[in-house]
C-alpha cells in the first residue's frame, strides 16, 4: 500500500487553457493516507474520474505532481504504478472461467500456482463466487461479472491503491447493500488503500472512512461522514448530502438573532457580537414541529407531508420560505398549522456559500 500526495495538481483537456473554467479539475494539494478508505462523491462531470485516472496513470495532468510513498509517478504509465483499477463495467475475459480471471493478475506476476490458488479462494468466498469458480465468466449474469471484477482488483495483496470508478452502477440495488459491506470487510481485514468514485451519497458515506465532496472540478469539503452531515463547510456539501438536503435560509443578523421575513430566532450564546447578512442553513432532521406553540416556536403552515414508513417528510411554508422537516416514525404532523424549533446548537451559518465559524453549544450527541 501507499501514502498518495497530489501536489499543486490542475488539468484541463484543452491545449492551452486560459482561465478557470477551461479546466476540469482546479489546482489542488491533497493526501490519501496509507491504508484509509476513501470515496470521491460529486455529480457527474465535476472532476472525479478524470481525478482517479490521473491517480492511476491513465491521464497527465497540465500540472502538478503525483507522489506515491513521496517518489515522482507523475509520467509514469499505469503499469508502471502498481494500482488496481475497477471500472463502472466489467472488466474480464469472457472465454476464462472465473478462477482463471482472478488468477490471471497473479500469473503476470509469475506468483507460485499455490500462492495463487490461496489468493483466489480467499478472494471468491469472500465475494461469494467460489461455487461458480469453474464456470465461463461469458455464461454468469451482469451481476457476477462484475464481482469478478472487483475480485480481480483485490487479489493482489501487494498493490499501491485499488481505484474503484463507480463499480456497483450494473449491480442489482440489494446486490450493492451486499457488496457495500463487502468492500468495508476487506478493507477492515486487509487495510487497503482505496479510493472509490461515486455520485451516490449513500454508496459513498457507507464504504468510506474520509468522503472528498467535488463540484465544478474543485474540492469543497474532506471529511469523516457524520462532519459533513453535521458541519458542511460549503452550502453545496449541504444541499448534495442528505435526504432531504440542507435548508438555507437567507438572514440579517443582529446581536445574535436572525431576522427572516420579520420572524426572529435566536442563533445561540457567543455570536452576540455576529452583524451582517448571512445565510442560515439547518437539516430536516435537527427542526422540530409541534402541535402548540412554545417557547421559541415559530407558526408555519402545513403544505405537503411524505410518509415513508420509517419517517415523515413536511414541507412548511416558514414566512416566504418552503422548508423541509424530517419527522420521526410514531410522531403525528399538525394537519393546517404547526409550530417550528430551531434548535441553536444545530444551527449553521454561512457567507458567500462558506462555513463560518460560530460558538454555538455543541449537541452531546451526533445524529
Amino acid at each position: 500500500m501507499a501514502r498518495i500526495d497530489l501536489h499543486k495538481l490542475a488539468h484541463s483537456y484543452l491545449p492551452k487553457p486560459t482561465n478557470e473554467s477551461d479546466f476540469a479539475l482546479q489546482e489542488m494539494d491533497l493526501t490519501w493516507e496509507d491504508g484509509h478508505a476513501y470515496a470521491l462523491l460529486g455529480p457527474s462531470g465535476c472532476g472525479k474520474t478524470t481525478l482517479l485516472n490521473i491517480i492511476s496513470g491513465l491521464v497527465t495532468p497540465s500540472q502538478g505532481e503525483v507522489l506515491f510513498d513521496g517518489r515522482d509517478v507523475t509520467a509514469q504509465l499505469p503499469q508502471e504504478r502498481n494500482i488496481a483499477q475497477v471500472f463502472q463495467f466489467p472488466v474480464i475475459y469472457d472465454t476464462m472461467t472465473v478462477y482463471n480471471n482472478l488468477a490471471f493478475p497473479l500469473r503476470n506476476r509469475k506468483l507460485p500456482e499455490t500462492e495463487i490458488r490461496e489468493r483466489v479462494n480467499e478472494v471468491a468466498e469472500m465475494l461469494e463466487l467460489d461455487d461458480v469458480l469453474n464456470k465461463r465468466a461469458a455464461n454468469l449474469s451482469a451481476d457476477a461479472k462484475q464481482k469478478i471484477s472487483l475480485g480481480r482488483g483485490l487479489v493482489r495483496s501487494d498493490v499501491a491503491a485499488i481505484l474503484f470508478d463507480e463499480p456497483l452502477t450494473v449491480i442489482d440495488p440489494h446486490l450493492k447493500v451486499q457488496l457495500r459491506r463487502k468492500l468495508k470487510q476487506i478493507h477492515a481485514r486487509f487495510k487497503l488503500t482505496m479510493i472509490y468514485v461515486t455520485h451516490d451519497q449513500l454508496e459513498a458515506l457507507t464504504f468510506a472512512d474520509q468522503v472528498v465532496v467535488m463540484e465544478a472540478g474543485k474540492i469543497l469539503q474532506i471529511g469523516s461522514p457524520q462532519d459533513l452531515f453535521e458541519n458542511p463547510q460549503h452550502t453545496f456539501v449541504g444541499h448534495f448530502i442528505g435526504s432531504p438536503g440542507m435548508n438555507f435560509l437567507p438572514c440579517q443578523i443582529q446581536n445574535g438573532i436572525a431576522s427572516i421575513d420579520e420572524q426572529q430566532i435566536h442563533i445561540g450564546s457567543g455570536n452576540e457580537n455576529l452583524n451582517g447578512n448571512f445565510e442560515l442553513g439547518i437539516r430536516p432532521e435537527f427542526l422540530i414541529l409541534q402541535n402548540k406553540k412554545g417557547s421559541g416556536t415559530h407558526e408555519v403552515a402545513i403544505k405537503v407531508v411524505e410518509d415513508l414508513g420509517n419517517c415523515k417528510i413536511a414541507t412548511v411554508q416558514f414566512g416566504n420560505h418552503p422548508l423541509k422537516v424530517k419527522v420521526p416514525e410514531g410522531q403525528d404532523v399538525p394537519a393546517g398549522i404547526g409550530f417550528l424549533e430551531f434548535p441553536p446548537q444545530w444551527i449553521r451559518l454561512y457567507s458567500n456559500d462558506t462555513l463560518i465559524k460560530t460558538r454555538s453549544p455543541q449537541p452531546e450527541t451526533g445524529a
